[in-house]
């Protein structure tokens, strides 16, 4: 396989249990090429996967001492198509305790994620590593500063804007609550708090224990909060077109839109009608103003006028557009595409233009088991990136066609659009790509974060 058509993250290392010392040794030890390896190969029991650095500019594993199901990148003034490391960040998310009263919404600063160094740089430099890993003030360590919000209930999703220069964050609570809460001042207050940098390493052996970093925490009450959805939920989106709209859809099927006021947001009471099961997911679209996409377990995606009465919104309905639950979808910014992944494992990609035959434009069939996000590239059109139950996140791109002078066997079943595969986290929720940072990607898991950029992008 070559790295022009495919890279992943993993290589196979073969470890010979016979090894004359009584030790597992790994073909690296004994200077033998490591295999790549290629999505679907039945692993040997002598078989590994390490981790290969050289198929990352970026890799950072950080620990936020609680897990996530979600997040979402804060804009920030630092300006667009940076690629110089370090890099620096900020995020908001919202936490899944096992006890209701100990989740937060956090407010959260990365900085110094700099570049992993080179095979060379990093041997020479392992044995100042080992002398000294208690060393806080490492300067090649990611720094991590939080300031949360007391939060009652797990966050199911969480998503912000910008409004006049100030940031809000929509928050669906597992108990059937939707709240906005201003985030200004802990954007102030998170430039205040202890910098932690015992988070994670960008080689994952050497990782810092992982005790739970300090933050700053402070009562902070919602601006606006709606309790009339008939259950809980977890689509949410804020409209890029209409500053300060928000649309939000229950486990019930209903859906409600939002828009601002003097006095905060005016809801409209009557919800959109269509979805026979749960609402799973929302995307307002990036170039109409009134129009906005839903996606459910009755296995539908359907498009919205929200202009018309809530009776008569539903302009257009594939009704079974995936074989099972519809978990995701994502509006392309660029081309009038949406890209939807399901239960059923399958990434599906539909062109507006093409909407009312109900035939997708294509199909993707990687994942092993439920696909939990997805979304576009803002810097390629024709990239996105996908993660699930799998533990796998994929980058696609959709120019890339196969290169039929290649006949390997090896790789006939792997679509020639796949780019590349990362593994390492656990029960992948959601990811999102860094709208400011060149081809960075942000992940969240039940394991924590993962901040990367690979050399496919």
């Amino acid at each position: 396989m070559s790295d022009s058509e495919h890279e992943s993250e993993e290589e196979m290392v073969v470890e010979d249990e016979n090894d004359e010392t009584g030790e597992s040794s790994g073909i690296a030890n004994k200077k033998e090429p490591r295999q790549v390896y290629l999505p679907g190969h039945q692993m040997q029991e002598d078989e590994s996967l390490v981790f290969d650095p050289s198929a990352y500019h970026m890799l950072h594993d950080i620990d936020s001492g609680l897990p996530c199901l979600s997040f979402d990148v804060i804009i920030d003034d630092m300006g667009c198509g940076r690629s110089d490391f370090p890099h620096s960040m900020y995020l908001v998310a919202g936490s899944q305790a096992e006890k209701p009263k100990d989740n937060c919404v956090f407010v959260m600063k990365l900085s110094n994620l700099n570049a992993i160094k080179n095979e060379e740089s990093s041997s020479s430099d392992d044995s100042d590593v080992e002398s000294d890993s208690s060393d806080d003030e490492s300067k090649d360590q990611p720094v991590l500063q939080i300031s949360s919000i007391p939060h009652l209930g797990t966050v199911n999703r969480i998503r912000n804007t910008t409004v006049d220069d100030k940031v809000f964050a929509a928050v669906w609570s597992e108990r059937g609550i939707v709240n906005i809460y201003d985030l200004n001042s802990k954007l102030k207050e998170v430039e205040k708090a202890h910098r932690n940098r015992k988070i994670g390493s960008e080689e994952k052996k050497k990782k810092f224990g992982k005790a739970a970093p300090k933050r700053i925490m402070s009562e902070h009450k919602p601006l606006y909060s709606y309790s009339g959805h008939r259950d809980e939920g977890f689509a949410l989106d804020w409209s890029s077109k209409s500053p300060g709209f928000l649309a939000s859809g229950d486990c019930k099927g209903n859906i409600h839109t939002w828009k601002p006021s003097e006095s905060g947001w005016v809801v409209n009471l009557h919800s959109l009608g269509g979805h026979k099961e749960s609402v799973e997911d929302l995307q307002w679209s990036p170039n109409e103003v009134n129009v906005l996409a839903s996606c459910s377990v009755d296995r539908s995606l359907r498009i919205w006028d929200t202009r018309l009465a809530p009776n008569k919104a539903n302009m257009l309905t594939i009704s079974d557009a995936h074989d099972n639950d519809i978990n995701v979808i994502n509006w392309n910014k660029k081309e009038p595409l949406i890209v939807s992944g399901g239960d059923d494992g399958k990434l599906m990609i539909w062109d507006l233009r093409q909407f009312k035959k109900g035939k997708e434009l294509a199909i993707f069939k990687h994942h092993t088991s439920a696909i939990t996000t997805v979304e576009w590239s803002p810097d390629d059109s024709s990239v996105f990136a996908s993660g699930g139950d799998d533990d796998q996140i994929a980058i696609w791109d959709l120019a890339v066609e196969r290169d039929t002078t290649n006949d390997q066997d090896d790789i006939k079943e792997i679509p020639p659009q796949l780019l590349f595969i990362h593994q390492g986290q656990e029960h992948i929720k959601e990811l999102h790509w860094h709208p400011q940072i060149t081809g960075v990607l942000i992940s969240t898991a039940q394991t924590g974060f993962n901040v990367f950029r690979t050399i496919s992008i």
